[in-house]
């Protein structure tokens, strides 16, 4: 039988819907959040149920096809598509269900963020998630997971308390403390390497609003407030979150901005928040207790879908006045107003009880992580762009940890996954590749290889 009429016969029997480069709505249906990258691939399976990934999976296996697999299609490394392969798409696999009794959810692996606490929220509860709604709950978890409520409960990944998982093999195994206990392991920050995670169930807490807000000043205000928020971050309780950033107005204007959330008891954030909100005469300060969805929509109007991005990011070892000065000094010559460079306090707290090899997740003594967010429009300008994310990048290794959150890493950083782990939890990964997925055929992620 051929190619072609067992694509057909791939068509008539799953519940979804098969995409081909013929079908109208191919091209909006192939574009992913990073404009930057632009494939083709042959077949877009868009699953209906976990019945339609299994069938997908064995497609691609058995005819040799590149597979990826798309949850949100978020990823700045924009492994959620291939050129010429089969495209499992989860998006239409999006329902939460949640048992308010029990505080647990179960999600479908294409459900994002805003799928999520959209269901949760109405029982008052949440777990940490992503900080822009649109991200996919499945590659974020996958790969660690922070949010604003990782330093009170932990990663994402921490809070999994069993996934349903289509194998390489083609089989719907079921990974927790109990099953499978080495996968349950290896999804926890491993991220798409072992299979294609069909639904994923999270504990969650009692959440329905954050005391949080912006804090704006000039960017002639960046040394001494950049100074301000570290030294407030190195003794802030665990129910602070944060996130600092160079950045511009949408007039231009440079900025220097700080948002920050306090998880508990409003009259205690306040004075908790109140050192870093004395420094100076900010534009800007909207800090005030605010519903749990919208701080997590916060950011979206800032990372919309059809821009070109190129990222770089390191963990630091410290935030000294070297390193500060030396991003302020490359946030001058910026080329694009859409670009910021974030400092990253969602780590410590919580997170970094979690004994370093019970899960797959590195960064458990992060304290701050630098992120180089490149941003533009214009395709013409892509060099300029994604030179001075580089550069900046390279400025910044005398002060980096040596290691790096893994949904950070960028197409071109495959040299980089080792950094992500440490190196006994690498070895184990590797280990869980060869048993779980020997030929490679989830190798369109940040890619552990079985050899």
């Amino acid at each position: 039988m051929d190619l072609e009429q067992r694509t057909n016969d791939l068509r008539q029997s799953i519940r979804g819907k098969l995409i081909t480069p013929g079908d109208a709505d191919y091209d909006e249906s192939r574009k992913i959040w990073n404009a930057m990258i632009d494939k083709r691939p042959a077949l877009i399976v868009q699953c209906a149920d976990t019945s339609d990934v299994v069938q997908a999976v064995n497609f691609a296996r058995e005819h040799r096809l590149v597979l990826a697999v798309r949850g949100g299609g978020h990823n700045v490394a924009g492994n959620a598509t291939c050129d010429d392969g089969l495209v499992i798409d989860l998006r239409p696999m999006n329902a939460v269900t949640v048992n308010a009794d029990a505080r647990v959810a179960r999600a479908q692996g294409g459900a994002t963020w805003g799928d999520f606490d959209k269901q949760t929220q109405a029982h008052g509860l949440a777990t940490p998630g992503g900080v822009v709604s649109s991200t996919g709950i499945g590659g974020l978890t996958l790969g660690g997971g922070v949010g604003w409520l990782s330093r009170s409960y932990g990663l994402s990944c921490d809070n999994v308390v069993e996934a349903e998982v289509v194998t390489a093999d083609g089989r719907v195994v079921t990974a927790s403390e109990n099953e499978n206990p080495d996968l349950f392991w290896g999804l926890r920050g491993g991220g798409g390497n072992f299979g294609v995670a069909t639904h994923l169930s999270y504990r969650l807490h009692p959440v329905t609003e954050l005391l949080a807000g912006i804090i704006i000043h000039p960017r002639s205000e960046a040394p001494g407030f950049l100074r301000a928020f570290r030294d407030f971050m190195d003794s802030a309780p665990d129910q602070v979150s944060a996130f600092g950033a160079l950045l511009s107005a949408p007039d231009g204007a440079p900025l220097v901005a700080a948002y920050v959330t306090y998880h508990g008891e409003a009259a205690e954030g306040q004075r908790v928040l109140a050192p870093l909100r004395r420094f100076g005469a900010p534009v800007v300060d909207d800090i005030a207790v605010k519903p749990y969805a919208d701080v997590q929509t916060a950011f979206d109007a800032g990372f919309p879908e059809g821009k070109r991005h190129y990222w770089k990011s390191s963990a630091l070892s410290s935030l000294d006045d070297a390193l500060i000065d030396t991003i302020i000094d490359h946030a001058a010559r910026v080329p694009s107003p859409l670009t910021s460079i974030g400092l990253e306090a969602q780590f410590g707290g919580a997170v970094a009880r979690v004994p370093k090899d019970a899960t797959a997740c590195g960064l458990r003594e992060v304290q701050h992580n630098l992120g180089i967010l490149s941003i533009w429009e214009d395709p013409a300008r892509d060099d300029e762009n994604v030179q001075w994310a580089r550069d900046l990048w390279t400025a910044i290794q005398p002060h980096s940890s040596g290691s790096v959150y893994v949904n950070y890493l960028g197409a071109d950083e495959s040299d980089r996954i080792g950094e992500a782990y440490t190196k006994s939890q690498y070895q184990r990964l590797v280990e869980l590749k060869k048993r779980y997925d020997p030929e490679n055929l989830f190798s369109r992620n940040q890619n552990i290889s079985p050899a």
